[in-house]
């Protein structure tokens, strides 16, 4: 279900984080739209924390860390990377109300980022907001083989130290799929966030 937003329209973060808190999500047509749509998805993407799966050629990679793992250093990075064009994507869902809503909510501690870098250089990494136990993640890139891969296993990691219930990735793909996501229906998910935003947990 998507209901749009006046063209320009500035998302107010109160209003934003009620909205994750009842299982709605903005999102754009595309990088350029000025419109930005609210989406409440009859299935839900997620990852259930104690079933994740890291596939062993991944595991063999961790072991190296080619990767120095950094958070919350570069949210206007990690962002902006998200937000950008590649070989693999035509064109993302993030535009300029949203990187605005999502920057603020990092200034308010509710945006978080997981950064893989190499040799000062930002290389990889995912965003998400966290609000009460549940972590909702929002886009990933790569500009190195395996970067943001990387960047996920830590992301739970740290999700299952500090004693997350839920991980919403709010729809499922083929990569994420081999990770351990899962398709649960509307009523489901909307219990299991419940459960997940009665208590709090740090990010």
């Amino acid at each position: 279900m998507t209901r749009p937003l006046a063209p320009g329209f500035h998302i107010p973060p109160d209003l934003l984080l009620r909205a994750y808190a009842t299982g709605v999500f903005p999102m754009a047509e595309h990088a350029d739209d000025p419109e930005v749509f609210w989406v409440r998805p009859e299935s839900r993407g997620v990852i259930p924390l104690d079933k994740f799966h890291v596939p062993h050629s991944l595991k063999k990679l961790m072991r190296r860390q080619p990767f120095d793992i950094r958070y919350d250093t570069d949210f206007a990075g990690v962002i902006a990377a998200c937000a950008e064009s590649g070989p693999d994507r035509r064109d993302t869902w993030i535009n300029e109300p949203i990187r605005e809503a999502y920057t603020e909510l990092f200034r308010r501690g509710y945006c978080h980022t997981v950064e893989a870098w190499r040799d000062e250089r930002l290389v990889g990494g995912l965003y998400g907001v966290a609000l009460g136990r549940a972590f909702f993640g929002e886009s990933m890139f790569s500009r190195e083989p395996n970067a943001s891969k990387v960047c996920l296993v830590h992301l739970v990691e740290r999700l299952r130290r500090q004693n997350f219930l839920l991980l919403d990735t709010q729809f499922t793909t083929s990569h994420l799929k081999r990770f351990g996501a899962v398709d649960v229906p509307r009523r489901r998910y909307e219990q299991l966030l419940a459960d997940a935003l009665e208590g709090t947990a740090k990010f």
